[in-house]
């Protein structure tokens, strides 16, 4: 899923560039450190402990032209206006943060405010459209039916989230001065899969690999694939 990402942000750019990225909500680091290994600034900020210090550990095993692209600061995404100033960065990341924030258009204006002009806000949310699909792909047809008219889920930790819609994101998004420009379905075949790449993490078989990573790429960008998705990563531009 990372490698698909990367290639929708940096698509958005001309080759080349080197970006001045925020990941907010960084976890254990992995877009990053993919974003730092192509020549980008990357600052991440995270207010998990544990998470920080995976994302440390991963940096310390990395080449030091990397480490020094790559900067950690521990915080909550809702203080980016404590950390840094407005328009600071080309690329403001935030993936699998939304479904945990209660109110989310406060974070996200904060987040709008940090881009500089032509800046790429990137988020990554879970489907609110398409929560029954889970349920119904595995046969439980209870969980289906009680999934259409909520936007409510627990996720695969156990913990009670939310989900986000396209229609009402795009809404925030232009009040907030970064409207929609393109987005994409992401897991749309391989969201019932186990955990790895598609439950084949394990698998030798490179061409294999490449194909289902090809397969997930066209279906993210074609309707309707895209819209059953289980996560939507929506790509804002600030005017």
């Amino acid at each position: 899923m990372a490698r698909q990402l990367e290639a929708q942000i940096v698509g958005h750019f001309p080759v080349g560039q080197r970006l001045r990225v925020l990941d907010v909500g960084m976890g254990q680091g992995t877009q990053a450190l993919r974003l730092a290994r192509a020549g980008h600034q990357v600052t991440g900020l995270e207010q998990d402990a544990t998470m920080i210090a995976a994302a440390r550990e991963a940096l310390a095993a990395e080449p030091e032209g990397i480490r020094e692209r790559v900067r950690i600061f521990e915080g909550d995404g809702r203080e980016t206006g404590v950390h840094f100033l407005p328009g600071s960065f080309d690329v403001v990341l935030c993936h699998g943060v939304l479904m945990y924030v209660e109110e989310p258009d406060p974070l996200l204006a904060g987040l709008a405010r940090m881009l500089a002009a032509g800046g790429l806000l990137s988020l990554l949310v879970r489907n609110g459209d398409a929560l029954a699909m889970r349920p119904g792909l595995q046969g439980d047809w209870a969980g289906a039916l009680g999934a259409f008219d909520t936007t409510a889920y627990t996720n695969r930790l156990g913990l009670d989230v939310r989900a986000d819609r396209l229609e009402t994101l795009t809404a925030t998004m232009a009040g907030i001065g970064a409207p929609l420009r393109a987005w994409y379905g992401v897991r749309v075949f391989t969201d019932t899969a186990p955990d790895g790449v598609a439950g084949i993490a394990q698998d030798p078989d490179a061409e294999a690999l490449d194909a289902l990573l090809a397969a997930e790429e066209r279906a993210g960008r074609t309707d309707p694939y895209r819209r059953v998705a289980a996560l939507l990563h929506l790509c804002g531009v600030r005017g």
